[in-house]
Protein backbone atom coordinates (compact mmCIF):
# COMPACT_ATOMS: atom_id res chain seq x y z
CA UNK A 1 0.00 0.00 0.00
CA UNK A 2 1.25 3.22 -1.37
CA UNK A 3 0.46 6.48 -1.39
CA UNK A 4 1.57 10.54 -2.38
CA UNK A 5 4.87 8.55 -4.27
CA UNK A 6 5.42 12.22 -5.93
CA UNK A 7 7.76 10.74 -8.30
CA UNK A 8 9.47 7.85 -6.74
CA UNK A 9 9.73 5.39 -9.27
CA UNK A 10 13.14 3.30 -8.28
CA UNK A 11 11.19 2.84 -5.03
CA UNK A 12 8.22 2.40 -6.15
CA UNK A 13 9.36 -0.58 -8.78
CA UNK A 14 10.33 -2.66 -5.42
CA UNK A 15 7.18 -1.67 -3.58
CA UNK A 16 4.87 -5.35 -4.07
CA UNK A 17 8.09 -7.41 -3.46
CA UNK A 18 6.09 -10.39 -1.47
CA UNK A 19 2.63 -8.57 -1.51
CA UNK A 20 -0.48 -10.30 -3.58
CA UNK A 21 -1.01 -6.97 -4.95
CA UNK A 22 0.35 -2.90 -5.00
CA UNK A 23 -2.60 -0.57 -3.55
CA UNK A 24 -1.66 2.67 -4.79
CA UNK A 25 -3.62 5.95 -3.34
CA UNK A 26 -2.18 8.28 -6.20
CA UNK A 27 -0.03 11.63 -5.96
CA UNK A 28 1.96 10.04 -8.87
CA UNK A 29 3.30 13.78 -9.74
CA UNK A 30 6.05 15.94 -8.66
CA UNK A 31 5.16 19.39 -9.21
CA UNK A 32 7.15 20.67 -6.34
CA UNK A 33 9.69 19.24 -3.43
CA UNK A 34 8.90 21.00 -0.27
CA UNK A 35 11.91 19.03 1.18
CA UNK A 36 14.06 19.53 -1.99
CA UNK A 37 12.57 22.65 -3.71
CA UNK A 38 15.05 21.08 -7.03
CA UNK A 39 12.86 18.71 -7.46
CA UNK A 40 9.84 18.40 -9.11
CA UNK A 41 8.17 19.97 -12.85
CA UNK A 42 7.74 23.46 -11.31
CA UNK A 43 11.99 24.19 -10.14
CA UNK A 44 12.79 22.33 -13.93
CA UNK A 45 10.41 25.34 -15.55
CA UNK A 46 11.49 28.22 -13.32
CA UNK A 47 14.61 26.87 -11.36
CA UNK A 48 14.91 26.47 -7.36
CA UNK A 49 14.86 30.39 -6.27
CA UNK A 50 11.35 30.87 -7.36
CA UNK A 51 10.55 27.32 -5.87
CA UNK A 52 12.02 28.38 -2.50
CA UNK A 53 9.83 31.52 -2.59
CA UNK A 54 6.86 30.28 -3.78
CA UNK A 55 7.18 27.88 -0.99
CA UNK A 56 7.63 30.37 1.50
CA UNK A 57 4.50 32.02 0.33
CA UNK A 58 2.38 28.86 0.51
CA UNK A 59 3.56 27.80 3.79
CA UNK A 60 2.74 31.53 4.80
CA UNK A 61 -0.48 30.87 3.51
CA UNK A 62 0.08 34.35 1.49
CA UNK A 63 -2.02 32.22 -1.45
CA UNK A 64 -2.86 35.37 -3.50
CA UNK A 65 0.95 36.24 -3.63
CA UNK A 66 1.29 32.76 -4.63
CA UNK A 67 -0.69 32.86 -7.68
CA UNK A 68 0.76 36.15 -8.61
CA UNK A 69 4.03 35.07 -9.07
CA UNK A 70 3.28 31.97 -10.89
CA UNK A 71 1.20 34.19 -13.18
CA UNK A 72 4.01 36.26 -13.86
CA UNK A 73 6.70 33.68 -14.22
CA UNK A 74 3.89 31.54 -16.79
CA UNK A 75 3.94 34.91 -18.79
CA UNK A 76 7.46 34.03 -19.84
CA UNK A 77 7.32 30.87 -20.81
CA UNK A 78 6.76 29.84 -24.54
CA UNK A 79 3.50 27.66 -25.17
CA UNK A 80 0.26 26.60 -23.93
CA UNK A 81 0.31 26.34 -19.96
CA UNK A 82 -1.60 23.74 -20.30
CA UNK A 83 0.57 21.80 -22.86
CA UNK A 84 3.50 22.22 -21.01
CA UNK A 85 2.28 20.87 -18.19
CA UNK A 86 0.69 17.80 -19.74
CA UNK A 87 4.42 17.14 -21.68
CA UNK A 88 6.24 17.65 -18.19
CA UNK A 89 3.20 14.91 -16.85
CA UNK A 90 3.44 12.62 -19.56
CA UNK A 91 7.36 12.17 -18.91
CA UNK A 92 6.50 11.13 -15.28
CA UNK A 93 3.87 8.74 -16.05
CA UNK A 94 6.11 7.40 -18.67
CA UNK A 95 8.41 6.34 -15.43
CA UNK A 96 6.57 5.69 -12.91
CA UNK A 97 3.47 3.44 -14.76
CA UNK A 98 5.94 0.53 -15.68
CA UNK A 99 7.25 0.35 -12.05
CA UNK A 100 4.12 -0.85 -11.01
CA UNK A 101 4.02 -4.48 -10.42
CA UNK A 102 1.15 -6.91 -11.24
CA UNK A 103 -1.34 -6.42 -9.73
CA UNK A 104 -1.87 -2.96 -8.78
CA UNK A 105 -5.11 -1.26 -8.04
CA UNK A 106 -4.58 2.27 -8.00
CA UNK A 107 -6.84 5.92 -7.50
CA UNK A 108 -5.85 9.41 -8.26
CA UNK A 109 -4.63 12.09 -6.02
CA UNK A 110 -5.55 15.50 -5.89
CA UNK A 111 -2.46 16.59 -8.11
CA UNK A 112 -2.61 13.94 -10.81
CA UNK A 113 -4.03 13.73 -14.27
CA UNK A 114 -6.90 11.36 -14.61
CA UNK A 115 -7.67 11.87 -17.96
CA UNK A 116 -3.60 10.43 -19.15
CA UNK A 117 -3.80 7.30 -16.45
CA UNK A 118 -5.34 4.71 -18.52
CA UNK A 119 -2.91 5.65 -21.38
CA UNK A 120 0.02 5.02 -19.27
CA UNK A 121 -1.47 1.97 -17.58
CA UNK A 122 -0.38 -1.06 -18.27
CA UNK A 123 -2.64 -4.96 -18.53
CA UNK A 124 -1.67 -5.14 -14.87
CA UNK A 125 -2.72 -1.93 -13.30
CA UNK A 126 -6.36 -1.59 -12.05
CA UNK A 127 -7.88 2.39 -11.94
CA UNK A 128 -10.69 2.84 -10.06
CA UNK A 129 -12.70 5.70 -8.56
CA UNK A 130 -15.98 5.66 -7.00
CA UNK A 131 -15.87 1.87 -7.78
CA UNK A 132 -15.32 -1.51 -5.83
CA UNK A 133 -12.85 -4.57 -6.19
CA UNK A 134 -12.54 -7.89 -4.42
CA UNK A 135 -9.01 -8.48 -3.60
CA UNK A 136 -8.23 -12.13 -1.70
CA UNK A 137 -11.45 -12.57 -0.62
CA UNK A 138 -12.03 -8.44 0.37
CA UNK A 139 -14.01 -5.89 -1.13
CA UNK A 140 -11.85 -2.55 -1.48
CA UNK A 141 -13.67 0.35 -1.85
CA UNK A 142 -11.62 3.95 -3.80
CA UNK A 143 -12.43 7.19 -4.31
CA UNK A 144 -9.63 9.15 -5.94
CA UNK A 145 -9.19 12.75 -5.90
CA UNK A 146 -8.99 15.85 -3.48
CA UNK A 147 -11.20 18.47 -2.39
CA UNK A 148 -11.57 22.08 -3.54
CA UNK A 149 -8.62 24.09 -2.01
CA UNK A 150 -6.56 27.53 -2.49
CA UNK A 151 -4.08 25.45 -4.40
CA UNK A 152 -5.88 24.75 -6.90
CA UNK A 153 -4.30 21.37 -7.69
CA UNK A 154 -5.30 19.45 -10.98
CA UNK A 155 -7.67 17.14 -9.46
CA UNK A 156 -10.01 18.74 -6.81
CA UNK A 157 -13.59 18.05 -6.98
CA UNK A 158 -16.75 19.46 -5.58
CA UNK A 159 -17.74 18.13 -2.23
CA UNK A 160 -21.02 17.22 -3.60
CA UNK A 161 -18.93 15.02 -6.35
CA UNK A 162 -17.36 13.79 -3.55
CA UNK A 163 -19.74 12.68 -1.80
CA UNK A 164 -21.66 10.84 -4.77
CA UNK A 165 -18.66 8.86 -4.98
CA UNK A 166 -18.57 7.60 -1.66
CA UNK A 167 -21.83 6.67 -1.74
CA UNK A 168 -21.63 4.99 -4.69
CA UNK A 169 -18.83 2.83 -3.57
CA UNK A 170 -21.04 1.80 -0.83
CA UNK A 171 -20.32 -1.01 2.40
CA UNK A 172 -16.78 -2.73 1.97
CA UNK A 173 -14.42 -4.15 4.30
CA UNK A 174 -12.00 -2.08 3.27
CA UNK A 175 -12.09 2.15 2.26
CA UNK A 176 -9.50 3.18 0.03
CA UNK A 177 -8.99 7.31 -0.71
CA UNK A 178 -6.32 9.80 -1.25
CA UNK A 179 -7.69 12.01 1.07
CA UNK A 180 -8.23 11.23 5.31
CA UNK A 181 -11.66 11.97 6.74
CA UNK A 182 -11.98 15.21 8.31
CA UNK A 183 -10.91 14.80 11.64
CA UNK A 184 -8.19 17.33 13.09
CA UNK A 185 -5.17 15.17 14.34
CA UNK A 186 -5.67 13.48 10.57
CA UNK A 187 -5.58 16.37 8.60
CA UNK A 188 -2.90 18.80 10.42
CA UNK A 189 0.55 18.70 8.74
CA UNK A 190 3.19 19.24 11.46
CA UNK A 191 5.88 20.78 9.25
CA UNK A 192 3.46 22.56 6.64
CA UNK A 193 1.73 23.34 10.02
CA UNK A 194 -1.77 23.53 8.71
CA UNK A 195 -4.75 21.79 8.15
CA UNK A 196 -5.19 19.76 4.92
CA UNK A 197 -8.56 19.44 3.58
CA UNK A 198 -10.51 16.09 4.61
CA UNK A 199 -13.97 14.71 3.84
CA UNK A 200 -16.93 15.12 5.93
CA UNK A 201 -18.58 12.55 3.70
CA UNK A 202 -15.74 9.73 4.30
CA UNK A 203 -16.25 10.90 7.70
CA UNK A 204 -20.17 9.74 7.94
CA UNK A 205 -19.64 7.03 5.67
CA UNK A 206 -17.06 5.32 8.40
CA UNK A 207 -19.50 5.72 10.99
CA UNK A 208 -22.53 4.64 8.67
CA UNK A 209 -21.14 1.40 7.30
CA UNK A 210 -18.04 0.37 9.82
CA UNK A 211 -15.19 -0.76 7.34
CA UNK A 212 -12.66 -2.81 8.78
CA UNK A 213 -10.36 -0.44 7.23
CA UNK A 214 -9.87 3.44 5.99
CA UNK A 215 -7.03 3.42 4.33
CA UNK A 216 -5.37 7.42 2.78
CA UNK A 217 -2.42 9.43 2.28
CA UNK A 218 -2.26 12.99 1.37
CA UNK A 219 -1.35 14.38 4.66
CA UNK A 220 2.62 13.89 4.52
CA UNK A 221 3.75 14.44 7.98
CA UNK A 222 0.04 13.86 9.82
CA UNK A 223 -0.16 14.92 13.94
CA UNK A 224 -1.82 11.19 13.93
CA UNK A 225 -0.87 8.45 11.10
CA UNK A 226 -3.52 6.13 12.83
CA UNK A 227 -6.75 6.43 14.83
CA UNK A 228 -10.06 4.05 15.30
CA UNK A 229 -13.24 5.08 14.52
CA UNK A 230 -15.69 3.25 16.19
CA UNK A 231 -14.98 -0.08 14.64
CA UNK A 232 -12.93 1.16 11.45
CA UNK A 233 -9.26 1.77 11.99
CA UNK A 234 -7.73 4.72 10.04
CA UNK A 235 -4.64 4.72 8.66
CA UNK A 236 -2.20 7.12 6.68
CA UNK A 237 -0.15 4.60 4.88
CA UNK A 238 3.01 6.88 4.50
CA UNK A 239 4.30 9.54 2.30
CA UNK A 240 5.76 7.32 -0.18
CA UNK A 241 7.94 10.06 -1.32
CA UNK A 242 9.90 10.73 1.50
CA UNK A 243 10.15 7.04 2.89
CA UNK A 244 10.27 4.66 0.14
CA UNK A 245 8.05 2.26 1.93
CA UNK A 246 4.79 0.59 1.23
CA UNK A 247 2.55 -0.15 4.49
CA UNK A 248 1.37 -3.55 4.71
CA UNK A 249 -2.33 -4.81 5.47
CA UNK A 250 -2.58 -8.20 6.46
CA UNK A 251 -5.88 -10.67 6.81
Amino acid sequence: MVSDVHGNARDLARAGEGADALVCLGDLVLFLDYADHSRGIFPDLFGVENADLIVELRTARRFEEARELGRRLWAGVDGDRAAVIEKAVRKQYAELFPAFPTPTYATYGNVDMPQLWREYAGPGTTVLDGERVEIGGRVFGFVGGGLQTAMRTPYEISDEEYAAKIEAVGEVDVLCTHIPPEVPELVYDTVARRFERGSRALLDAIRRTRPRYSLFGHVHQPLAPRMRIGATECVNVGHFAGSGKPWALEW
